[in-house]
């Protein structure tokens, strides 16, 4: 049985990745996104104090805001007190799984082969990440995948383009996350929010 918030991942369609080296950075990519459409986000825990960042965006009963980059479950359990709805592991960290659902937060653990998504599966994900994605094939790696796993959701990250997102969507992702042109710390740190905001159109209107 599926986890009650795939459904609202699977229409987002986008989640944007803020992967940023300071937490202020952090905050304006969010608010620029928020500001052209975007009402989901994964903050990764490479960003100074995230879960604080974490907490404050989850007040808002109109996002829904997860965790990327979670090691342990030890930061899992963090994660899930600080508010996340979801928890987002690059790798298979079966001990995850139980400290995100605690919380009740939906788990993606990272995979990249046959043999990786079956260990994700027997881990209890509720969605496989595949990541790095672009580097192992793109969209063509996720069609490969899905001929063999049709009833798994796949997430692709990892050179994920407004440009190109389609085609992953077309192949099979269910859904796919974004860094690049959407979090890009030069434009945030020039003020440049016309181009992040043009990147977050192209990514929601494909």
């Amino acid at each position: 049985m599926s986890h009650p918030l795939l459904p609202r991942l699977i229409e987002a369609r986008v989640v944007p990745v803020v992967r940023t080296r300071s937490h202020e950075a952090a905050h304006t990519a969010v608010a620029w996104l928020r500001e052209a459409g975007f009402t989901t986000f994964e903050i990764t825990l490479t960003v100074p104090n995230a879960t604080a960042l974490i907490t404050e965006l989850a007040r808002d009963p109109t996002l829904l805001v997860g965790a990327g980059t979670v090691r342990t479950a030890g930061e899992a359990y963090a994660c899930g007190e600080a508010g996340a709805r979801f928890i987002v592991c690059p790798w298979n960290e079966p001990e995850i799984v139980p400290a995100g659902r605690r919380f009740g937060a939906l788990v993606m653990l990272g995979a990249l082969t046959p043999d990786e998504v079956v260990e994700a599966l027997e881990g209890f994900a509720d969605v496989v990440k595949i990541f790095p994605a672009a580097s192992m094939g793109g969209p063509s790696h996720i069609r490969a995948l899905r001929s063999v796993f049709p009833d798994v959701p796949f997430c692709p990250t990892g050179g994920v383009e407004p440009s190109n997102l389609r085609a992953y969507l077309d192949a099979g992702a269910a859904f796919v996350g974004i860094g690049g042109k959407l979090v890009d710390e030069r434009l945030i740190a020039a003020g440049d929010k016309a181009a992040v905001q043009e990147a977050a159109r192209a990514a929601l209107a494909a």
